[in-house]
């Protein structure tokens, strides 16, 4: 079990835990992984050159003339490089031997399949690629995709990539009102949309929503729907039209439109939880780099695996290890298009074991949810063909780590918890599986290339303990900017220490140098003059047999500024009554400290989150003070919100 003594303070975040567990990569793992412990050595030489090396595995055009053009906060990489992402993310495949080799396994909810060769998938992104331009779409045109998750969400990506468009890929969870806010800050001349999907047995109205939001989208031109049902929809004469008749007329082949290194390959707007949603811009050969390299060392990716990154598309992990890294790759990947529970809470065990998934990535949301259920769901079915797994989107608490350890990977598989953020384009802070010795609850080290500290509010370094997480160094899949405001994109990242990038996330740095990301700042919490980070007492509460999920928020407190509220999700049928009240505020004094000790315990039956897995610690805010709830269009389940209110109220 984990350890955990006083506390320690350092860059303004108290530190309350100390995990001592810790998992050396077995010797057969390190045998044949991709990862070497050369790479770090070969990275911290010249971390250009590193980057360049990583470059030269892609096919270009043109070769750049200088690796890195670096004046902050304004990265150029590979400057003079020309190159088309669709050269070696399907082209070379086509002539290296991968031609029939199985591209993307797809399963939708209601449980029909497909399967794309690389040679199927070359086919329809050039024939869509040639739809675009029939439709008027050229280089530098932006273009919004609005689809579930179906193999037409990669292909009209990739076919936006052929022709130099720039795509934005908007989830199909959001309401029309976001849809309707991106597409004008885009200036989106296309829509790519569908009748409709699919979610827990539910149609999702696409088609519908998408036509609410155009109401007010003077930009948008034509708008191209991919049937996936037989849903009904209304249609458009003149500006509407339906994807598999356009695709008929299609020449089979588009020749690649070369870009700069430099040019905008796509615009990722945030979820849009706080405030106007900021729209991301990654460019082409820098964000391409980063997801090749971290795709094919962090996931050891061999001929043979089966690679599932359980993400939506609508999420920068699905652009960065489904569409892009993958493929650049060369790999066999699942795509499924629904619920993790639906028609039961083994769907994706099922899946595993259907296609014999190797290399299994998903959120730390997700892997408490499997705890939830319970582990005889996996237990039902033959887990033996995974042999990597991998969290992404938020820290993840010891519990969940070792549960995901013994009861997904058997104690057998490595573990590769991953820190990275929507700016960032590709993975930042990662073990080296075969090489890097693991910790429950630590992402551990920054991957070969990068250069991560913990800094203090002056931007001094903390060799010990709690502060800021930075990033003191360019790298090559960082974003240029958020489109249109300049000046957001200075303030929001650039603004706190000078010519140093800060993510937004508090963070602490131990004896070992293994980096513990602890959650956003906007989540720590001043209590009687501490500041303690609400991941911190949330892994703490998991820890007790009866608590399977929780989330603390802070509440004004006379005394102490600011005092803790837990809500919690129970295992089982548990009550929670007075007596487990107490002791679970027991149990968290005991485990963190009495400074940790809650006021308020909430009963909650499921957290709200967003479709990407993220609690909505805002709204829990707004319950915990009484005040009225703010905007809950971004919820995978607005009535989870409403049940908490009520227990809250009859408590």
């Amino acid at each position: 079990m984990p350890a955990r003594k006083g506390t320690t303070s350092a860059g303004g975040i108290d530190t309350l835990m100390t995990e001592k567990r810790k998992f050396k990569p077995s010797t057969k793992f390190t045998a044949q992984a991709n990862g070497k412990k050369s790479l770090y050595t070969t990275a911290n030489k010249d971390y250009v050159k590193f980057w360049e090396d990583m470059a030269s595995e892609l096919v270009w055009k043109k070769k750049w003339r200088e690796g890195l053009k670096w004046k902050a906060p304004d990265a150029k990489w590979f400057v003079g490089g020309k190159l088309n992402v669709t050269e070696s993310c399907l082209d070379r495949h086509i002539h290296n031997g991968r031609k029939n080799k199985a591209a993307l396994i797809w399963e939708g909810e209601p449980g029909s399949h497909r399967t794309l060769t690389y040679f199927e998938l070359y086919r329809q992104v050039n024939k869509f690629a040639n739809v675009l331009k029939m439709l008027g779409i050229k280089k530098g045109d932006r273009v919004a995709i609005y689809l579930p998750m179906i193999p037409e969400l990669m292909v009209s990506t990739l076919a936006c990539a052929r022709i130099g468009a720039i795509h934005s890929v908007v989830f199909g969870g959001f309401s029309p009102e976001s849809l309707r806010d991106r597409i004008n800050d885009l200036g989106a001349k296309l829509l790519i949309t569908a009748d409709g999907g699919y979610r827990r047995g539910q149609i999702v109205p696409l088609k519908h929503d998408a036509d609410v939001a155009l109401h007010d989208c003077p930009t948008v031109e034509d708008v191209v729907i991919v049937k996936r049902g037989d849903f009904l929809l209304r249609f458009k004469e003149g500006r509407d039209h339906w994807f598999h008749r356009l695709m008929q007329e299609a020449d089979a082949y588009c020749p690649p439109v070369y870009v700069d290194a430099e040019h905008p390959l796509f615009v990722l707007y945030t979820s849009g939880t706080t405030g106007k949603p900021k729209g991301i811009v990654h460019t082409t050969g820098g964000y391409l780099t980063g997801v090749y390299a971290t795709t094919k060392y962090v996931f050891d990716l061999k001929e043979d695996d089966v690679f599932w990154c359980t993400a939506d598309v609508g999420w920068v992990t699905g652009h960065s290890y489904l569409v892009y890294g993958p493929t650049a790759n060369g790999a066999t990947q699942v795509m499924y298009e629904g619920a993790p529970d639906w028609p039961d809470q083994d769907r994706f065990w099922e899946i595993v074991e259907d296609y014999g998934v190797s290399v299994f990535y998903t959120a730390p949301t997700a892997i408490r949810a499997f705890m939830k259920w319970g582990k005889h769901w996996p237990g039902r079915h033959d887990l033996s063909s995974l042999r990597l797994l991998g969290t992404v989107g938020e820290p993840i608490n010891p519990e969940a780590w070792m549960w995901y350890h013994e009861v997904i990977g058997n104690k057998r598989c490595p573990i590769v918890d991953t820190w990275w953020q929507t700016e960032t384009g590709h993975i930042m802070i990662t073990p080296l599986p075969g090489v890097t010795a693991t910790k429950p609850g630590s992402a551990t080290l920054p991957f070969p290339g990068i250069e991560m500290k913990i800094l203090d509010d002056d931007g001094k370094e903390v060799k010990n303990g709690g502060g800021y997480l930075a990033i003191t160094r360019p790298w090559p899949g960082m974003l240029r900017g958020i489109w249109g405001d300049r000046k957001r994109f200075v303030e929001t990242y650039w603004s706190k220490w000078d010519g140093i990038y800060f993510p937004g996330d508090g963070a602490k740095v131990d004896s070992e140098k293994y980096l513990w990301v602890l959650g956003r700042v906007d989540d720590v919490i001043n209590t009687a003059g501490h500041r303690i980070s609400t991941m911190e007492v949330e892994s703490a509460l998991v820890e007790h047999e009866a608590v399977v999920e929780a989330a603390v928020v802070g509440v004004p407190h006379e005394l102490k500024g600011e005092a803790l509220a837990v809500f919690v999700t129970l295992a089982g049928d548990l009550e929670l009554d007075q007596k487990l009240r107490a002791r679970l505020k027991d149990f968290v004094a005991r485990k963190i400290g009495a400074i940790a000790r809650p006021e308020q315990l909430i009963f909650a039956p499921d957290l709200p989150k967003t479709r990407s897995g993220k609690i909505m610690r805002r709204l829990l805010k707004d319950i915990a003070t009484g005040k009225v709830l703010g905007d809950t269009t971004t919820l995978a389940d607005p009535d989870v919100l409403y049940q908490i209110k009520a227990h809250y109220e009859e408590d």
